[in-house]
């Protein structure tokens, strides 16, 4: 593994973990913006051994940090499940994974999983304080818009970052 890509990593979980922190509560759930954190990190440097150490810092930085009532466990489920599905939707759309618009929807649909999967694990584990439904409308699909709209603009700069400091990427297609 690259030192260069695990300071990539740590910067992204550093920041995913400030927002987390500092991102207000509604019925008990954070919109998880550590969530763009880690799309970004698997866009970025999308190797397998990359994306499964992003996903469990992730997860267990998400844990600690949760507002969520009994959510550390369902969160360190959650984040490499949703991880390796996103890196796999990321992984087959090969031709288009650069354009500003597969990045958007793929983040929409990774948080929409990532959701689906913290919610039904937490109902398992610890139980739910309100009903499922309930708590996808009220916090996954805002937290699908809002990780939606800031990896549209976080994308960008950071492609421009990655090809200025010449990092390796193997996402970057040379052009």
């Amino acid at each position: 593994m690259n030192t260069k890509n695990l300071v990539v990593l740590a910067l992204l979980a550093g920041i995913g973990v400030v927002l987390h922190t500092v991102m207000p509560a509604f019925l008990s759930i954070k919109p998880d913006m550590m969530l763009a954190m880690m799309f970004l990190g698997i866009i970025l440097i999308p190797e397998i051994k990359s994306v499964m150490l992003l996903a469990i810092v992730t997860g267990v930085l998400s844990g600690i940090t949760t507002s969520f009532p009994g959510g550390t466990i369902p969160n360190i489920i959650e984040k490499p499940i949703t991880a390796l599905i996103f890196f796999s939707l990321f992984l087959v759309l090969n031709k288009y994974r650069n354009s500003i618009i597969s990045v958007g929807v793929l983040t929409a649909i990774g948080t929409l999983i990532s959701g689906s999967v913290f919610l039904g694990a937490a109902f398992f584990i610890a139980g739910l304080p309100a009903p499922f439904t309930a708590l996808f409308v009220a916090a996954v699909l805002p937290a699908t818009v809002l990780n939606t709209v800031v990896m549209v603009i976080l994308y960008p700069v950071a492609l421009s970052i990655v090809k200025r400091t010449k990092l390796t990427s193997a996402s970057v297609v040379q052009k």
